[in-house]
């Protein structure tokens, strides 16, 4: 197994290849999904039903696009208790956490007579897409109906891939009930972005669509919005971690592989000063991977992106990392003043024991965060992801006497004398 060791000063060229990362073009695949969003768009559910027979190699019936209240008591025999209990348990992390972001409204006097303000207002109808129809997202469905749920979102919408057998991942359905969906709908893809961006018979068109999904998912994402709003493309996954010597190196290379088995193009990096650590990462790397079946996920990520960096200063990481803006940041070993210089990351894991898997699943932060960049202009999906902020102003005759005359200079300096207008004429005659 090849684990690079960089050296930040010597291999730039290398460097540079890993800053740019795997990078997804949706242009390559824009064309078909165009095809696809049109045919939904004509054809409902006719199109998913196709669709689902072409790429799921599943036949359905209409009535089997919606999860029923049967197949819903029904998946739940299907979990072993402990699993209900995780789901229930995250869950209630991620329903706290979602809790206390939440704003709330204000009317406050900015001047004499003039009160401003802000109102908390929820989407009406939201989708949220859950990846995998053979391998169950549960936690994925957590983290996008959750938020939604404390929200206020009144019909909360969720799709995933049908099984082989036709009917949607019993993990997935009863993560859906308990986090509070209003309807499950058994389609994948870049067909059920469209059948909840367009609506269908029998699928609500909704307001935004939130989650992760593969290339097809994101570009009818990119493609559909202003029909529909949405939280963020997704990329391939990946951290950025910052160990002091001391630092523990079995913890390190655990984190790494964590996130290299996601993709062979996901990107693990570590960034230390001592040699003496790179080398026992390096090896335990190459242990621990062997006693995992992800393995030749994993390989495939280092010969890819996922490597170990030296460094000579500090500084020289977070330069990297603000300009790398990484989904995923790890620090280790170093003071908390440290994130005061942290400007561009999606989420961070602070301290040995703040494993990368903790908010994947169950901390209460959220897993849907911004990749390839994307963390330089917001975070993870949060409880404002589904929430309007509309303003407010209430003025007295004493607080619109006051503006007056601003309101006419800056409307006379625009030529639009009707706005001028609008405010003297509330005082002619005086």
């Amino acid at each position: 197994m090849n684990v690079r060791i960089l050296n930040y000063d010597k291999d730039k060229e290398e460097i540079e290849k890993v800053k740019q990362r795997s990078s997804i073009d949706q242009t390559q695949v824009e064309d078909k999904v165009k095809v696809i969003l049109n045919n939904v768009k004509e054809n409902g559910n006719k199109a998913l039903i196709d669709y689902a027979k072409l790429f799921d190699k599943v036949e359905l019936d209409e009535e089997d696009l919606i999860v029923t209240k049967e197949q819903i008591k029904e998946a739940y025999t299907k979990l072993e208790p402990n699993k209900i209990i995780a789901i229930k348990k995250a869950l209630s992390n991620i329903t706290r956490f979602a809790q206390l972001q939440k704003p709330k409204p204000f009317l406050e006097e900015i001047a004499p007579g003039v009160k401003c303000g802000t109102l908390i207002k929820p989407i009406e109808k939201v989708g949220c897409y859950i990846p995998g129809g053979n391998y169950p997202l549960p936690s994925t469905t957590l983290m996008t109906v959750g938020p939604a749920k404390v929200a206020g979102v009144k019909e909360i919408i969720v799709s995933t891939p049908p099984q082989k057998n036709g009917g949607a991942n019993p993990a997935t359905i009863v993560a859906a009930d308990i986090a509070g969906a209003t309807k499950i709908v058994i389609s994948g893809g870049a067909q059920a972005i469209a059948a909840m961006a367009y609506g269908t018979r029998t699928i609500p068109k909704v307001n935004k669509i939130v989650g992760p999904g593969n290339i097809y998912v994101t570009a009818a994402k990119k493609l559909l919005y202003g029909e529909v709003g949405i939280d963020m493309p997704a990329g391939p996954s990946e951290v950025v971690i910052l160990a002091s010597s001391d630092s523990n190196p079995k913890y390190i290379a655990s984190d790494m592989l964590a996130q290299a088995e996601h993709d062979v193009v996901a990107c693990g990096l570590l960034f230390t000063d001592s040699m003496e650590l790179a080398n026992k990462v390096k090896q335990e790397i190459i242990i621990q991977t062997e006693k995992l079946a992800s393995k030749e996920i994993i390989k495939k990520s280092f010969e890819n992106y996922s490597c170990i960096v030296l460094v000579k200063t500090v500084t020289d990481v977070i330069d990297f990392c603000n300009d790398f803006a990484p989904e995923h940041l790890e620090i280790i070993g170093y003071d908390e003043s440290i994130l005061d210089k942290i400007t561009n990351a999606g989420s961070i894991f602070f301290g040995e024991y703040s494993v990368e898997a903790a908010g994947d699943y169950c901390s209460g932060t959220n897993h849907v965060i911004p990749t390839g960049g994307f963390s330089k202009v917001r975070g993870g999906l949060s409880v404002y992801d589904f929430l309007k902020m509309p303003t407010i102003q209430k003025l007295s005759r004493q607080g619109l006497e006051s503006l007056k005359d601003t309101i006419t200079t800056l409307a006379e300096m625009e030529s639009l004398p009707a706005h001028a207008n609008s405010a003297k004429i509330r005082f002619e005659g005086e």
